[in-house]
């Protein structure tokens, strides 16, 4: 959400674990259409990844796409040192093309004039740049991640302040003469057709799906989102903390956010709450995910806090000081061989689950809700701790499309 922000364009997911290489190579070509420039930033550090081979790090990414690396180097209490480490890097995978290093959080100008010395001495890097320690730059952490940009209001100031920094500090031009791209990477054209026709297919009447999005929802992958509009539904948004009634619907989704940190709002709007009670009651079909499930729930307590929400989920909702399941997942469906890739980030759990809860999903790595099992069904809910992604192998968009479209067809006379 904040390169969404920052680039004022949507940003996509590229990850190996839950998306085929030919999904990534075509999700990369359909993102960079129409952009004079296109940055693609890794997760972690260059090497970091799940597999011992690499094959999934943010070096194997940059290889895929053909792409030159410009490494970002925190040198907080590093002089010296940063030779044998960027050294270091180079030599690990000589196959990776790096187009120069931009040095980080340095301490002033003479920490910045020793650091330059010391790469230009011992190292073949160009210096593009020096980002001097400041507390203005920062962006605040909460739980596992940055506060995410829908709830921060100072979100344009904040970007506006550090782009300014950037700008006068780095040397955006040579970054630009280093990155070109003289030749288009090669997809395989059956993804290409594939997604152009998903696109051109004739859709069946549109079906409106309220979609939560505010400052405690905001977390959905936007390929999920564009996978709605090419099943013909039109995401109709609103928002449990501030209006007074929910849109005209065929089908919920309620993704992931931080409803703790405004459950007393989400209590407080106590008519969205008996009105989404009141639909998934009588049927309506709807999905929630994380942050939407614990919205679900009875309550929601934080620290010596206690709040009600929805209630349809028999269950509560607490917060805990370490991480209750964070990271890949795979997990079955009922009925279903194969494992699905997911991820989860969660500090809460579920307590007081009701013993006669029906489980949709079987946890074959991760956590979920106890361990075992994740996927509550209710009705027409399915809610859970896992975050999915819609690629070939898991087409879950389709499925959910598919079933508000079922249920309609039935409702009608």
């Amino acid at each position: 959400m904040w390169l969404s922000r920052a680039a004022e364009a949507p940003c996509h997911t590229l990850d190996f674990y839950t998306m085929e290489q030919e999904e990534i190579l075509a999700q990369y070509e359909q993102g960079r259409e129409g952009r004079d420039l296109v940055l693609v930033e890794g997760n972690k550090g260059l090497f970091d990844g799940v597999s011992l081979d690499g094959h999934d790090c943010n070096g194997a990414m940059a290889k895929l796409l053909e792409l030159p690396v410009l490494l970002v180097i925190n040198t907080n209490g590093i002089t010296r040192g940063i030779a044998p480490l960027l050294i270091g890097y180079q030599q690990f995978d000589p196959m990776i093309r790096y187009c120069g290093v931009i040095l980080n959080q340095t301490g002033g100008e003479r920490h910045e004039q020793k650091l330059r010395q010391v790469v230009e001495h011992y190292t073949d890097f160009s210096v593009l740049g020096a980002v001097r320690r400041h507390p203005d730059l920062e962006i605040v952490e909460r739980h596992l991640g940055l506060v995410p940009g829908n709830e921060a209001h100072q979100a344009h100031n904040k970007i506006e302040l550090i782009r300014r920094a950037v700008e006068s500090q780095v040397d955006l031009d040579l970054i630009l003469e280093r990155t070109i791209i003289d030749q288009p990477i090669m997809v395989d054209d059956s993804v290409v057709k594939q997604k152009t026709a998903q696109r051109l297919t004739p859709r069946q009447s549109k079906v409106r799906i309220g979609i939560a999005r505010d400052e405690a929802f905001g977390f959905y992958y936007e390929a999920d989102l564009e996978a709605f509009e090419n099943e013909g539904a039109e995401l109709v948004p609103f928002s449990p903390i501030h209006d007074d009634h929910l849109p005209e619907m065929d089908g919920l989704l309620i993704g992931g956010g931080f409803p703790e940190t405004h459950m007393a709002q989400l209590e407080q709007n106590s008519v969205l709450r008996v009105q989404i009670q009141q639909l998934i009651e009588s049927g309506l079909p709807a999905y929630a995910e994380c942050g939407g499930m614990m919205y679900l729930c009875r309550q929601i307590s934080w620290e010596d806090h206690t709040h009600q929400m929805v209630g349809v989920i028999q269950a509560d909702c607490v917060m805990h000081r370490r991480p209750q399941g964070r990271g890949y997942v795979r997990f079955r469906r009922q009925g279903e061989e194969k494992g699905i890739p997911a991820h989860e980030f969660h500090y809460s759990s579920l307590e007081n689950l009701s013993d006669d809860t029906t489980f949709s999903y079987a946890i074959q790595r991760g956590f979920g809700i106890d361990g075992k099992n994740d996927g509550i069904v209710y009705k027409n809910l399915l809610a859970s701790y896992l975050h999915q992604r819609n690629t070939r192998l898991n087409p879950w968009v389709k499925g959910f499309v598919r079933f508000v479209r079922q249920l309609n067809k039935e409702e009608q006379p």
